[in-house]
């Protein structure tokens, strides 16, 4: 179906995103082209006008490699469903992906310390967030996060605690972002990508952004829209 512009532009992004959601890929394609009316070339036309509105994002070959939460290679988490295995972008969307998938209420996401390399295992639900001392780290502010969004997913990463978070800033010689606990992270997850996979979804305005931040208890300059925004 055609939008009011008459792209093929909402038809292309749900076949990203329930092909992502469904079998844990980014779509073939045939599958492309059947979402753009036959055209595979028109397909990839609203691939990059999709990717500029940041519904997604493309690498050099025009591939889809990030739909968050969903990603096309590791960028450190795997989440298992009990029907489909899914790379994370990252910490946030690890989490977000048993809110977002219907079908699958409970996960298991496994990744590893950057700090010690511990290996990390945790069910996220979404009936309650999970228990652990585990904390996430944040690098790139709010405001920075789509300058470069594959730098940003693989710099929110989960720790052991917040000694392993200083270790890694130390030798990494980055300065310190924002750290979540597990509870925080679930929130910040949980209704951040709703109607994703709906026709019509449409991305938060900045204020809108900066509200929900807030009510999963981010404030503060890191958690700040783009000046003039």
């Amino acid at each position: 179906m055609r939008d009011d512009d008459g792209s093929w532009d909402e038809d292309v992004r749900l076949a990203v995103y329930h092909a992502f959601a469904h079998h844990g890929r980014a779509p073939s394609a045939p599958e492309l082209a059947d979402a753009a009316g036959g055209s595979l070339a028109v397909a990839k036309q609203a691939l990059h006008r999709l990717a500029a509105a940041h519904h997604l994002v493309l690498d050099e070959r025009e591939h889809v490699v990030l739909a968050h939460p969903f990603a096309a290679k590791s960028l450190g988490f795997s989440v298992m469903g009990t029907r489909t295995l899914w790379w994370g972008g990252c910490a946030w969307d690890s989490f977000a992906i048993p809110h977002l998938v219907e079908a699958e209420p409970e996960v298991l996401v496994a990744t590893r310390c950057p700090g010690c390399g511990q290996p990390h295992a945790l069910v996220v639900e979404r009936a309650k967030p999970p228990e652990g001392a585990q904390v996430a780290h944040f690098l790139v502010p709010a405001a920075r996060m789509w300058d470069d969004v594959l730098h940003t997913c693989a710099n929110q990463r989960l720790f052991c605690c917040e000694s392993c978070v200083d270790a890694w800033l130390a030798e990494t010689g980055r300065a310190r972002g924002s750290v979540l606990d597990l509870v925080t992270l679930w929130q910040l997850a949980r209704g951040w990508y709703a109607g994703r996979l709906e026709r019509g979804y449409r991305r938060r305005e900045p204020d809108d952004a900066v509200a929900y931040f807030a009510e999963a208890g981010l404030t503060g300059p890191f958690w700040a829209p783009p000046a003039g925004a």
